[in-house]
């Protein structure tokens, strides 16, 4: 047995020793430091049980605390704990349509919202961030660290936005870059779907590099104006305004590609199905391993004993009524 805390036991059980050899041996300098009314408590006759005996088990109980603080644990040594889980690779579409705001407060704040539920979704996993538009560059190695990811994905605001057509060739390009040394290649996409021409190739180059898409599809139907960066609505060289709407073209590519596709909506619910619709398909594989001490907690046995020696110490103390009567016996015998 040892202690994860030894200097706690350390420091706390000389000063201990030292009180209790006082209290129990000699009054008189105690008295100088404590008052009458507290060495009484500690002294006082009972009826119950003898004053050494009720002294020696409320010591013997703040002895066993010290002890339970103090952590003692039977170390069984160093275990290697594999980690398991999948690779996959995120990205997030900064293209001027994801400022329209048919999604609130847009398409881009709505889409880093289902991105982190999405994360959220992937505890063990190991996952890269990458923003795409004309071009596509990464954010976020291939990391397990949830909570940093979903940092990255806060720090993504309106002024990453490109008003660039969007080029989902190239995005398919470095996403084949980065899975190249991956068991499974793993695309999933945040993204309004972009329009027909942006989309031109995208199926061929995902199958020619053996990428499967996931789509996350941030939109309506109905669409809403495309905004530039003061906010105003753009216009088209007719000049009629130019509306962008939800593409579901790539959710058909994402599943021609073996993959598939969800419109995003309110709740965490479609993220969550999502990652398990990943899990169930690809299996996991080692992530890495972490070493940790087999311990045996042992502190509850110490302070289950200090809890009932505490009780019995207590329950002998002598009763208000009791010490009342006796205090007018003395005074009798004193006149």
């Amino acid at each position: 047995m040892e202690f994860v805390y030894p200097q706690f036991f350390w420091v706390m059980i000389v000063p201990f020793v030292i009180f209790a050899f006082l209290v129990t041996t000699n009054r008189d300098k105690v008295a100088r430091v404590f008052s009458e009314q507290v060495l009484e408590r500690l002294r006082a006759d009972s009826e119950t049980l003898p004053n050494s005996l009720r002294n020696l088990v409320l010591f013997t109980a703040v002895f066993l605390m010290i002890v339970a603080l103090a952590r003692p644990v039977i170390d069984k040594g160093e275990k290697v704990v594999p980690l398991q889980g999948i690779t996959l690779l995120t990205a997030l579409d900064i293209s001027g349509s994801m400022r329209s705001k048919d999604r609130y407060p847009n398409r881009l704040e709505f889409a880093k919202v289902k991105l982190k539920q999405f994360l959220d979704a992937l505890p063990g996993d190991q996952v890269g961030l990458m923003a795409f538009a004309r071009n596509a560059f990464v954010l976020a190695p291939f990391t397990g660290d949830t909570a940093t990811l979903k940092q990255i994905v806060d720090g993504v605001n309106e002024d990453y936005i490109n008003m660039a057509a969007t080029d989902f060739v190239s995005l398919a390009e470095e996403a084949a870059r980065l899975l190249a040394k991956k068991k499974e290649k793993i695309l999933v996409v945040f993204t309004d779907g972009g329009d027909p021409q942006a989309l031109k190739g995208f199926k061929e180059a995902l199958k020619e590099r053996g990428i499967t898409l996931y789509a996350v599809l941030v939109g309506t139907k109905k669409g809403a104006p495309v905004l530039d960066r003061r906010g105003r609505p753009m216009t088209k060289r007719d000049g009629t305004i130019a509306i962008t709407q939800l593409n579901e073209a790539l959710g058909k590519i994402a599943r021609e590609t073996g993959g598939d596709y969800v419109i995003a909506g309110n709740g965490r619910e479609d993220m969550r199905r999502l990652a398990e619709e990943i899990h169930r398909k690809f299996s996991s594989e080692k992530q890495g391993a972490v070493h940790i001490h087999d311990r045996v907690e042992l502190f509850i046995y110490p302070l289950m004993g200090a809890v009932l020696l505490l009780l019995i110490g207590l329950s002998s103390m002598p009763r208000s009524g009791q010490g009342f009567r006796r205090g007018k016996s003395r005074a009798r015998r004193g006149s």
